[in-house]
């Protein structure tokens, strides 16, 4: 077997673990303290991420949304090949690295997406800007973690519990969709997400294209009024 050759490395900002990008052939890896997160060949879950978010959006004029976790830049390409050409897109990446990495080393994968002029880049915590925001997106997509049992990063609690759920709530614009991936279902997520006033669907998904490989769950969850 062809072994794996580091390509980059990152602490996260908490300081608790570090983030690696590595690739074996044709294959991208990204791995948070040895334990892989995402790769190349699997991102089918990415994809219907975004377009579980952007479909019901896609004819709004000037439909703004947000992608929170850039990864290797899948759900970031689903969104902009669905949502129209004045939509904006806004990316919030928590690790520099990773963004520096979409740009040089495996931006190829999903088609260089942020050479799109739709799209701009925060380099902060999504968290952060969705305590910012009233009424500014139509959708938002968070894949900033393994599951709402958070695992990368000791804040992503805060986004994941009661008060993360109302500031989204009120980041979105009537009718707004967020969605949110999962490598596992979470019972009492889907019950935080009720209780925040959401109108839900909770859908299982396979991790490749093709329907094959493990099944991860996303939430898709609208804001009613």
């Amino acid at each position: 077997m062809i072994p794996r050759k580091l390509l980059g490395n990152a602490q996260t900002p908490d300081g608790t673990g570090e983030l690696q990008l590595s690739r074996r052939g044709d294959d991208f890896f990204i791995s948070y303290n040895g334990r892989e997160l995402m790769n190349s060949r699997m991102h089918g879950s990415e994809d219907m991420l975004a377009e579980f978010a952007c479909k019901p959006i896609a004819a709004r004029p000037r439909a703004r949304v947000l992608v929170g976790g850039l990864g290797l830049g899948y759900t970031l390409a689903a969104a902009l090949a669905v949502v129209r050409k004045d939509a904006a897109v806004v990316v919030a990446e928590l690790v520099p690295a990773v963004v520096r990495w979409n740009r040089s080393l495996c931006g190829h994968l999903a088609g260089h997406p942020l050479d799109d002029p739709r799209v701009t880049v925060e380099e902060r915590d999504v968290c952060v800007l969705l305590k910012h925001a009233r009424s500014d997106f139509d959708a938002v997509m968070l894949d900033v973690d393994n599951s709402p049992d958070s695992m990368t990063q000791a804040g992503n609690d805060w986004l994941y519990g009661t008060k993360g759920l109302a500031h989204i709530c009120r980041a979105l614009r009537p009718k707004g969709i967020v969605t949110v991936w999962s490598a596992a279902p979470d019972r009492s997520f889907t019950q935080r997400l009720r209780r925040a006033g959401f109108e839900i669907e909770e859908k299982t998904v396979s991790a490749r294209s093709c329907g094959r490989g493990g099944l991860h769950t996303i939430w898709v969850a609208r804001r009613p009024d």
